[in-house]
């Protein structure tokens, strides 16, 4: 489950950078804000992944 979990989170991240940088290509600040907020967001759902897998030991692969 931890795996589905990372990979959903980076692709979240992916969704977050390409908003940002349509948004920058068009001049929208709408998508600008909200694909740097998908990223903070995932980048904390990351953390928090790296955390359990600290806590309980594993490592990726």
């Amino acid at each position: 489950m931890a795996t589905d979990d990372k990979a959903q989170n980076k692709a979240d991240e992916l969704k977050g950078q390409a908003k940002e940088r349509i948004g920058d290509a068009t001049g929208n600040e709408q998508w600008q804000a909200e694909g740097k907020a998908e990223q903070a967001k995932s980048s904390l759902k990351q953390a928090g992944e790296k955390i359990k897998d600290a806590v309980t030991g594993k490592k990726d692969r």
